[in-house]
């Protein structure tokens, strides 16, 4: 019998992804929804309201693995007190929906995955290369990824493996970033934000779908490990590789910082900021990147 893999946030862009490769290996898969949608042969959907905290128990109970990518997007809107509040509450009560039913049922898992961010490390520049022993910052960014790992970690006060999946700027083909920055630099459009000298970890889709289908796999695995490929790409450089793809030199100046807090507001820190994140701890288990270039995962994803 098919193992079962239960992933809230399993329609946006990385659930989608994650949920192909994951019947690709073998696996059934349940996949939490606000509404009702119609099952298909290898997928599973249950409601869950998070906000109300309901949800269809049985997703929770077949499930071997509960993968958690559940959350409102933190870039999608500007951080008002109101949207910091629903940012932390959506990552917090998702997990405490799933917590409860796994307690008052006793139900066991063979283990718990979630998402998490390099935000954790703080929206701060510098040369310090962060590991997973780094000390998290007090800022917005790391206070949230506090929270949502200490969220996570309640499931494993029930005895079942926990793993935290620290995720840099996700590269895709057909969503994310790109999508957003593409037509910019295809209309000869593009520059540098800011200094341009900000560290963007960055990861191809795929490679992050790979290494949470690593943590179903590898029962040894446990805890947090950092989601991205460790280079020295700064904004100036991913900007400069991305023209280049489109086939012309960056001739417009940087966009100056000032412009983008007048736009983002304190969201600006998102793009303004950025530091290296050591891979070294992911690749220790025996994982290995497929795109280790920013040059590959960029000719991959923009078809080129």
């Amino acid at each position: 019998m098919k193992k079962n893999v239960l992933i809230s946030g399993g329609s946006g862009f990385i659930g989608k992804q994650l949920t192909n490769l994951l019947i690709a290996n073998g696996y059934s898969v349940s996949i939490l929804s606000r509404s009702s949608k119609q099952n298909s042969v290898d997928i599973s959907y249950y409601q869950w309201d998070v906000t109300n905290q309901t949800i269809e128990e049985e997703s929770v109970m077949k499930a071997d693995f509960i993968i958690h990518l559940a959350g409102e997007g933190i870039a999608d809107q500007k951080w008002t007190k109101e949207r910091k509040v629903a940012i932390v509450q959506s990552r917090e009560k998702s997990i405490q929906l799933i917590y409860d039913v796994l307690k008052r049922n006793n139900k066991k898992l063979d283990a718990f995955i979630s998402a998490s961010g390099i935000g954790i490390y703080g929206a701060k520049n510098g040369s310090e290369i962060c590991n997973e022993d780094t000390p998290p910052a007090n800022d917005f960014l790391g206070t949230t990824c506090q929270k949502w790992e200490a969220a996570a970690d309640t499931i494993k006060s029930l005895g079942i493996r926990t793993v935290k999946i620290r995720t840099g700027l996700v590269l895709g083909k057909e969503d994310g970033f790109l999508k957003k920055l593409s037509p910019i630099f295809k209309y000869r459009l593009g520059s540098a934000l800011g200094s341009g000298k900000q560290y963007m970890p960055w990861i191809h889709i795929d490679d992050l779908c790979a290494i949470y289908l690593e943590s179903i796999t590898n029962s040894e695995m446990t805890g947090a490990y950092n989601a991205a490929v460790f280079d020295n790409t700064t904004n100036a450089i991913f900007s400069e590789k991305l023209a280049k793809i489109y086939g012309y030199s960056i001739w417009l100046p940087n966009v100056p910082a000032f412009l983008i807090r007048l736009a983002m507001g304190e969201m600006a820190q998102i793009v303004l900021t950025g530091q290296r994140v050591s891979s070294v701890k992911i690749e220790n288990t025996g994982f290995k990147f497929q795109f280790k270039t920013l040059k590959m995962a960029l000719l991959d994803c923009l078809g080129k």
